[in-house]
C-alpha cells in the first residue's frame, strides 16, 4: 500500500540547479529573438518526459500579486496557444461582460520545480496577459516591460541588468497576516540580530531551506543572512537581465512563503509589519550594458559613474514623488519611510547616506550601478522596473543641485498623499496610459478608504488584511 500510484518527476536539488542554469543560459542567449526555437525545444521535452503531470503557468496582476494555474501536460501540448482564463476574477483586468483573457506563454522562462515546494511532477512557465483581439493587456506590466526592453535593445543595443535585495520578516503561526490582531501584533519567530542567529534556530533553518530552493531555481546565490531587525532575513543572489530579475522576485517571495508554511510560520513581506524595529525594503540595482561595456561606469569620476548614470538619477529624483506609489504601493509601506530606522525617504543621492533615496555603491566597471533604496518588497516588480527605466531614460532632466530636488525634499509620508501625487502627475499618464493609470488609482484608493488616514503608532488590522499580497479571497470579496 506504500507504493506510489504514479512515478512523477522528483529531481534532486543538484539536478534542478543544473537544469535551471542551462535554461537560464538559453534564455539569455535568446534575448531579443523570437522564442520559436525554445518553444519547440520545451514542447518536445514535455512530450517525451512521461513523469510530468502538470505545467504551472504563472502571471502577475497590476498590483503585483502572483497567480498560478496548473494545466494538465497533455492539454498544454494541444492548446498552449489558446489558454484562456476569467479575467474578471483578477483585480485590475476586465469587467464581467468582457472577462475572457488569454495567457501567452513565454517559452524562454521555463523552470523545473522543487517537489517539496510545488509538489512532484510539475514545471513552471511565466505568461503574459493578452486581450481577445490578440494585443497585450495594458494592465500586464510583464509584457510591457519585455516589449520596452526589446525596443531598447533594437534601438540602442542596451542590455539592462537588475538585482534586488529583498527583505522579509519571519513571524509565528500559519496565516499570521490573515489572522492579524492589532492588539497583539505579530510575534517574531527569532530574536537574533544582524548577521547573527544560532546555527540551527528556526530563522536559520528557514533561511537555509529557502536559499537551497533558490539555488535549485538557478538564482545563483551570493550570501544569505539575518538582517538588522530581529527575525528579518535577506537572501542575495547574482544580477541578471531585468526580465529575469523581475521573475525571480516573484519566485523568491513565493518560495519563502511556502518554506515558512512548511515550518508552520509566516514569511511576511509587509514593509513595516512591526513598529519599533527596522522595516523591510527591496533595494533595486540597475545597470546598462552596451557592446559588452557597462555604460553607467566612468573610471575618472569620483563615484565611478558616467554622465548617463547621473542623468538617470537626476530624472528619477525629479519625479520621485510622482512615482512613489509604484515604489511604495501599500498603506503599510509609508510606515517604513521613517528616517529613524535607516529608511530612505530623502529625495537625494549619496554614495554613503542610507537615508538617501538613491545610492551609488562602491564599484568597479563590472559592478557599477545605481541602487534605488526606497522600494518596498511588495511593489509589482514588472511595473517597478518599467517605471524606473521609462523615467530614468526618458523623463525630463531637473538639473538638481547637490542631488536634492528643489521643491520636494522627502517622499510622501502617507498613502493618500502618494495617490494624489501619482494622480496629478503628467509623466505617470504618459507611462501608464489613462485607462491603466485610472485602474491602478481606483484599486489603491479603495484600500486607502478601508484604512485610517493617519497611520498612528500601531499597525492597523485593515492595512494588513487588505494588503494586496495577502491571500484571502473572502476578504477581497468585501470590496
Amino acid at each position: 500500500m506504500d507504493t506510489p500510484l504514479r512515478d512523477f518527476l522528483a529531481l534532486s536539488y543538484n539536478e534542478l540547479e543544473k537544469l535551471n542554469k542551462e535554461a537560464k543560459e538559453k534564455r539569455i542567449k535568446n534575448f531579443g529573438k523570437p522564442d520559436d526555437e525554445l518553444r519547440k525545444y520545451y514542447l518536445d521535452y514535455l512530450a517525451k518526459e512521461k513523469r510530468i503531470k502538470a505545467v504551472t503557468v504563472a502571471f502577475t496582476d497590476i498590483e503585483g500579486k502572483f497567480h498560478m494555474l496548473d494545466y494538465n501536460k497533455d492539454f498544454i501540448l494541444d492548446s498552449y496557444d489558446n489558454l484562456t482564463f476569467d479575467g474578471s476574477s483578477v483585480r485590475g483586468f476586465t469587467q464581467v461582460n468582457e472577462s475572457d483573457l488569454k495567457l501567452k506563454i513565454d517559452w524562454t522562462s521555463f523552470y523545473w520545480l522543487p517537489r517539496d515546494i510545488f509538489g512532484p511532477g510539475k514545471v513552471l512557465i511565466f505568461a503574459e496577459i493578452y486581450k481577445r483581439d490578440g494585443t497585450p493587456h495594458p494592465s500586464d506590466f510583464r509584457s510591457r516591460l519585455k516589449l520596452y526592453l526589446d525596443d531598447l535593445f533594437k534601438d540602442k543595443k542596451y542590455l539592462v541588468r537588475g538585482a534586488n535585495e529583498i527583505e522579509g520578516i519571519l513571524v509565528e503561526s500559519l496565516d499570521a497576516e490573515v489572522n492579524f490582531d492589532e492588539r497583539e501584533g505579530f510575534k517574531l519567530a527569532s530574536s537574533g540580530g544582524y548577521y547573527h542567529s544560532l546555527p540551527m534556530d528556526r530563522l536559520r533553518i528557514f533561511i537555509d531551506s529557502t536559499a537551497e530552493a533558490h539555488r535549485a531555481l538557478a538564482f545563483e546565490n551570493e550570501k544569505d543572512h539575518p538582517e538588522v531587525a530581529p527575525s528579518q532575513f535577506e537572501l542575495n543572489y547574482k544580477h541578471a537581465l531585468i526580465d529575469i530579475a523581475a521573475d525571480q522576485i516573484q519566485l523568491y517571495k513565493l518560495v519563502a512563503r511556502q518554506v515558512a508554511e512548511n515550518l508552520e510560520m509566516t514569511a511576511t513581506f509587509l514593509p513595516k509589519p512591526i513598529m519599533g524595529i527596522n522595516g523591510s525594503g527591496m533595494h533595486t540595482n540597475i545597470s546598462i550594458e552596451k557592446s559588452g561595456k557597462n555604460v553607467f561606469y566612468k573610471k575618472s569620476d569620483a563615484h565611478g559613474l558616467s554622465q548617463l548614470g547621473y542623468d538617470f538619477i537626476d530624472r528619477l529624483l525629479g519625479k520621485a514623488a510622482d512615482i512613489s506609489l509604484v515604489l511604495n504601493s501599500s498603506v503599510n509601506a509609508y510606515r517604513r519611510l521613517d528616517p529613524h530606522f535607516e529608511a530612505p525617504n530623502q529625495i537625494k543621492f549619496s554614495p554613503v547616506d542610507r537615508t538617501a533615496m538613491i545610492r551609488i555603491p562602491l564599484a568597479n566597471e563590472n559592478s557599477a550601478r545605481i541602487e534605488v533604496r526606497s522600494v518596498g518588497p511588495d511593489a509589482n516588480p514588472y511595473m517597478l522596473y518599467y517605471t524606473l527605466l521609462k523615467v530614468g531614460l526618458e523623463g525630463p532632466k531637473q538639473k538638481i543641485k547637490k542631488g536634492i530636488q528643489p521643491r520636494t525634499k522627502t517622499l510622501p509620508d502617507d498613502f493618500n498623499d502618494a495617490i494624489q501625487a501619482f494622480k496629478r502627475s503628467k509623466i505617470t499618464t504618459e507611462i501608464f496610459g489613462e485607462e491603466t493609470k485610472d485602474t491602478y488609482i481606483d484599486l489603491k484608493q479603495t484600500v486607502a478608504d478601508m484604512c485610517p488616514k493617519a497611520l498612528g503608532k500601531t499597525v492597523k488590522r485593515s492595512e494588513v488584511i487588505y494588503h494586496h499580497e495577502v491571500t484571502n479571497q473572502l476578504l477581497w470579496n468585501e470590496f
